[in-house]
């Protein structure tokens, strides 16, 4: 098997962040709040495309997003391709 490299794309990952907020009624402090954060400096750099969530931030995000992690993060490239080999890893793993 050919090995597979992605890119996820964090200036529309930001984008998609602050969709979001605004669909959940989030402001950028009520998300910092959640997140137990001091200042709301890392939260603007993932709206702006300049770092991602960490992981464990991701976990928590799309529990007070209500949707899931890879409906957060945007991947450049062929995410059909992405979808088959999930599938084809999951049953013959």
């Amino acid at each position: 098997m050919e090995p597979m490299y992605i890119s996820i794309n964090s200036e529309k990952t930001g984008a998609n962040l602050k969709s979001l907020f605004k669909n959940n009624g989030y402001s950028v402090r009520d998300i910092q709040s959640v997140m137990g954060f001091e200042n709301p400096q890392s939260i603007y750099k993932w709206l702006s495309g300049r770092s991602l969530p960490s992981l464990d931030n991701l976990v928590i995000l799309s529990k007070v997003l209500h949707t899931t992690i890879e409906d957060i993060l945007v991947v450049d490239g062929d995410v059909f391709f992405l979808f088959n080999l999930t599938w084809t890893i999951h049953l013959n793993g």
